[in-house]
């Protein structure tokens, strides 16, 4: 087997789940699962919570397919407003919950289960407060079935900004709930969870934490990583000249090993493997081992990449066998 291997501990997982649900008390619990689940497989990781998870989240049409043909029943919403009516239709077939940011998605959802997209700040998606009036109006005679209003904090861990959201939205449920008391309001994702209180709402939406991370100023205490990587050795040969991958070796070594795992696998080559410089598709190491660890802590790599966990995951597994541990 030439790809690099990726162990992944779905028992951590809901582990994880477990822990973050009790955190939600009564509040409904999606489980994110967006970007092939922050690179564990979506569809595996859905199929093992759809016990505990009340609904599913992913980024667009084409991930909810892919859980539906899995065999996922659960309630799953697209965070991607629709765009257009290929979306719709798509989300209609595959029985999906879509997002809407605006006039123009909400017209595009006559018939379709939806939930309202809110912005509270974050500024990427969703429709003002001032709009949502219009927004609502639209819906009603388009036929859309409104489930639930939701937004996301963007800066968390910081006091003044999540209490600026928290305000903006509590003004727009008490709207939604006048029309639609049923509606299901969700602000908060990992880390509003870990606030808790009046951040909890009637949903919660976990991702990172479910794979055993926490987002910036919030702890990842009592969470169990559920990912590591390993390269295979592919040759060990005895050392020609001073080279060591496109570098000069900083020391003399007699022998040196390829392993397969390079930057087209996900790895950064601000965070070097073995020694000399990582390659596209391998790296060379002192090591004699078939089987050498390339990643087992997201944060750890991050730092040493200049990045955030969330982005470390989504890559390394990009050409990687899975195996999946219970």
């Amino acid at each position: 087997m030439q790809k690099t291997l990726s162990v992944i501990d779905l028992a951590a997982i809901k582990g994880n789940a477990r822990r973050m649900r009790s955190l939600a008390g009564g509040a409904k619990f999606y489980a994110v699962v967006k970007a092939d689940a922050y690179g564990h497989g979506a569809e595996r990781v859905a199929l093992h919570l759809q016990s505990l998870a009340d609904g599913f989240c992913v980024a667009i049409v084409e991930e909810g397919a892919a859980l539906r043909i899995a065999g996922v029943t659960a309630p799953v919403l697209v965070l991607t407003p629709v765009t257009s009516r290929d979306d719709a239709l798509a989300a209609a077939f595959y029985g999906l919950e879509v997002s809407v940011n605006g006039v123009r998605s909400a017209e595009l959802c006559g018939g379709l289960d939806c939930h309202i997209k809110l912005n509270t700040g974050m500024n990427r998606y969703g429709c003002n407060a001032d709009g949502l009036p219009e927004v609502l109006e639209t819906l009603k005679a388009a036929g859309g079935r409104v489930k639930g209003l939701y937004s996301h904090l963007y800066c968390p861990h910081v006091r003044e900004r999540r209490e600026e959201q928290l305000k903006i939205f509590n003004e727009a449920e008490r709207l939604v709930k006048a029309a639609y008391p049923r509606a299901v309001c969700h602000l908060s994702a990992t880390a509003g969870t870990m606030l808790g209180g009046r951040f909890l709402k009637d949903g919660v939406r976990c991702g990172i934490s479910l794979y055993g991370y926490a987002p910036q100023g919030f702890s990842r205490a009592g969470l169990v990583p559920a990912l590591k990587v390993y390269a295979r050795r592919v040759q060990r040969t005895p050392v020609v000249g001073r080279g060591a991958g496109y570098a000069v070796a900083a020391e003399r070594y007699e022998k040196l090993s390829a392993y397969r795992a390079g930057y087209a696998d996900g790895f950064s080559r601000t965070a070097p493997l073995g020694v000399g410089n990582l390659c596209m598709d391998a790296f060379v190491s002192g090591e004699e081992a078939q089987l050498v660890p390339v990643f087992t802590d997201a944060d750890e790599y991050a730092a040493r990449c200049g990045t955030i966990s969330y982005e470390a995951l989504c890559s390394v597994t990009r050409r990687s066998e899975r195996v999946y541990i219970t």
